[in-house]
C-alpha cells in the first residue's frame, strides 16, 4: 500500500470551533452514543466546512460535551464553540488548569448530584479536587461508570469502550483508499491501574464515501482517534498536550477512587 493524501474537502486550513468539534463528536454521534440524530449532516458539514447556526445546534445538542465547553469557555472568557475552546475541551493544555477548581465543581453538582448515588457523586467531587479539570478523558474515565466494572472484575467489555470513547494517538504508517494505517498503543488493564500497552498498527477509518472528518494526512503524521475514526492531524504541541492532560485526568480519578468523601462543594 501507497501513502496518498486524504480527500482534499477539507485540507485549507481553518479555525472554525464548530468545524473542529464536530471532527471529534461525530464518531459516537454515528453509534448512537451521545448527541442528537442527526449523524449524517454532522458528517457532512465537517466534511464541506460548512459552519455557521446549523452547525452550532447540531453542537449544542451534545449535552455530554457542551457544558464542559460552557465550562470552559467562562473560565476563559470565550464562547463555548472559540475554536481555544473547543481544542481545550478535547485535546486539553495548559489552559486546563484554569478551568477546574470551583466552577467546574459547580457545574457538576448541577449536573449529576441527582444523577447519582452520594458516594458516586463524591467520587466526582474528590476527583475535582485532586485536579481533575472539563477535558473530555475526565467525562470519560471519571463520570462513565467503566473505571468502576473494571475494578469489580468485569473487563473487556469496559475496557473496549474506556479506550475507544477517550481520544487517542497514533502516527500513520500509510493511507490506502478509505483507511488509514495507524500505530497506536491502546489501554489495558493491569488489575489496579490502566495503563498504556505496546504499540500495535490498527486501520483507521479516513472517510464515509468522499466525506471526511480530518485534513489531509500521510505517512509519518501524527493524528488524533476516537472510536474507528482518524479525526484531525496533530502537531507536536497538540500531542503533548493530548498526551499530559489524558494522563493527568486518569491520575485525578485514580487518585479518589478508594479515598473519602471529598469537601471541595461543602
Amino acid at each position: 500500500m501507497t501513502a496518498t493524501a486524504a480527500p482534499t474537502a477539507v485540507d485549507a486550513p481553518e479555525l472554525d470551533g464548530a468545524i473542529l468539534f464536530g471532527r471529534y463528536a461525530f464518531p459516537p454521534n454515528e453509534r448512537g452514543y451521545c448527541g442528537p440524530d442527526r449523524a449524517d449532516e454532522l458528517l457532512e458539514r465537517v466534511s464541506v466546512g460548512a459552519s455557521g447556526r446549523a452547525l452550532e445546534e447540531v453542537a449544542r445538542g451534545f449535552d455530554g460535551a457542551w457544558p464542559y465547553l460552557e465550562v470552559i469557555g467562562e473560565s476563559l472568557g470565550r464562547a463555548p464553540l472559540d475554536p481555544l475552546v473547543v481544542r481545550t475541551y478535547w485535546l486539553g493544555g495548559p489552559l486546563l488548569v484554569r478551568c477546574g477548581g470551583r466552577r467546574f465543581a459547580s457545574s457538576l453538582e448541577s449536573r449529576f448530584r441527582p444523577r447519582l448515588t452520594r458516594l458516586d457523586f463524591e467520587r466526582l467531587a474528590d476527583a475535582v479536587a485532586h485536579g481533575a479539570t472539563p477535558h473530555h478523558s475526565f467525562h470519560v474515565f471519571g463520570v462513565y461508570p467503566w473505571v468502576g466494572l473494571l475494578r469489580g472484575g468485569t473487563v473487556d467489555a469496559p475496557l473496549e469502550v474506556l479506550d475507544r470513547c477517550r481520544i487517542s494517538w497514533g502516527r500513520v504508517m500509510n493511507v490506502s483508499g478509505e483507511t488509514a494505517h495507524v500505530e497506536t498503543r491502546r489501554l489495558t488493564w493491569d488489575g489496579r491501574r490502566l495503563v498504556l500497552g505496546s504499540a500495535r498498527v490498527e486501520p483507521m477509518r479516513l472517510r464515509r464515501g468522499e466525506l471526511v472528518l480530518s485534513r489531509a494526512i500521510e505517512a509519518g503524521d501524527w493524528v488524533s482517534l476516537h472510536w474507528d475514526w482518524v479525526c484531525d492531524r496533530l502537531t507536536r504541541t497538540d500531542l503533548a498536550d493530548l498526551q499530559r492532560s489524558t494522563a493527568r485526568e486518569l491520575a485525578a480519578v485514580e487518585s479518589c477512587a478508594y479515598a473519602a468523601p471529598a469537601t471541595v462543594l461543602a
